[in-house]
């Protein structure tokens, strides 16, 4: 079946929600959040995602089987032309392009980049059949232009399919240069975090394979309890798994993973819920060979990127330059990856935990 792609414009959100499209157990349907940013809620027969179309193609929330599965935080709605913390709040954020990470010493760019909230200059929706199975996908283009420095596009395709908790993501990234472009890329996966939950990879639990960051970004104050669980992260990375009950992480605990993959390329993470249910993420380390994760707990954050694909550690441009994790795409040439995240029910994250543990096992 031939998809059908509605173009959107601005003026089709108000403040009500409006129904847009429907195809078989889909819907789609703007609205306009009060702090008046345009959003795309689209919905299928086990739950929704709400996206925001021209502010970085972020999902801002997702909910299945009643469960929102986005993180905790001091935003209910997402602020319009605000930097990258006067907005956080989302489930899922395209950080980069021209650089990523905590700006270190020697850094001019912002906190994870340009593309986070930039405003597009296109946004469809496009409505389809794949194998017989519906599907209604947001796209847009966002052209980042500035004289004698950058010229790209960034076109993004956010996925949900019928009966499905599943969200597909693909990023191209286009250079329109007549030179070389540099990339780095960071997908921010925010999950809340389940008390008695453990994340579960095929990640060796040594400090070969897992490197946890022991310094603090300029913007945070280290209090000594936070000294206390470096330290036993950096005893034995194993405990960072358990997601203990009122155990907090002040400010926050980073680490980035070398994940193997399987023999179809991909690598799966988990956060097994004590019910037997999970939050997931599937990404291609071929593409994105950083498994950075992130952890924080405390006030009014809680929130676990059981892992954040990246091309790169978060650690800004100079610091990822200097460790060679800077990728650079020639003229007219495309940076392309791909990744799944969302829900499954206790019989997928069974499955799931079997192939992990498999992988483990060698």
């Amino acid at each position: 079946m031939s998809a059908t792609v509605i173009a959107l414009r601005p003026e089709f959100f108000g403040e009500a929600e409006r129904p847009l499209a429907t195809h078989g157990e889909l819907s789609a349907a703007t609205f306009r959040y009060a702090s008046g940013v345009e959003g795309l809620r689209i919905r299928n027969a086990v739950g929704q995602i709400d996206l925001l179309p021209f502010q970085g193609q972020q999902i801002w929330d997702a909910v299945f089987r009643g469960r929102s599965l986005t993180m905790g935080s001091m935003f209910p709605e997402p602020r319009p032309d605000a930097g990258y913390l006067e907005t956080y709040g989302a489930f899922f954020i395209h950080c980069g392009v021209t650089a990523m990470g905590n700006p270190g010493a020697g850094d001019t760019h912002p906190l994870h980049g340009e593309l986070p909230n930039a405003r597009f200059d296109t946004a469809e929706l496009v409505v389809g059949e794949e194998n017989g199975v519906p599907y209604m996908a947001l796209t847009g283009t966002w052209r980042h232009a500035v004289a004698f420095a950058h010229n790209y596009v960034a076109t993004p395709t956010i996925t949900l399919r019928g009966g499905s908790s599943r969200i597909g993501v693909d990023l191209v990234v286009s250079n329109l240069k007549s030179k070389p472009m540099e990339l780095m890329y960071l997908a921010h996966i925010n999950f809340r975090p389940v008390d008695g939950a453990t994340v579960i990879d095929a990640v060796p639990d040594d400090l070969d394979h897992i490197r946890v960051r022991t310094m603090i970004p300029s913007n945070f104050v280290q209090p000594e309890q936070h000294k206390v669980l470096l330290a036993e992260v950096l005893a034995d990375p194993s405990r960072h798994r358990a997601i203990v009950p009122g155990r907090e992480i002040d400010p926050e605990l980073v680490m980035t993973l070398a994940y193997p993959s399987d023999a179809e390329g991909w690598a799966e993470t988990m956060q097994l819920h004590p019910d037997g249910s999970a939050d997931f993420v599937r990404h291609r380390p071929a593409e994105l060979p950083k498994g950075v994760r992130w952890m924080t707990r405390w006030g009014d954050q809680d929130a676990i990127g059981i892992v954040l694909p990246a091309t790169a550690d978060p650690d800004g441009y100079t610091a990822e330059k200097a460790k060679g994790n800077v990728r650079e795409i020639p003229p007219g040439g495309v940076f392309r990856c791909s990744m799944e995240f969302g829900a499954l029910d206790a019989d997928e994250a069974s499955a799931m935990r079997g192939r992990i543990e498999a992988m483990r096992k060698g």
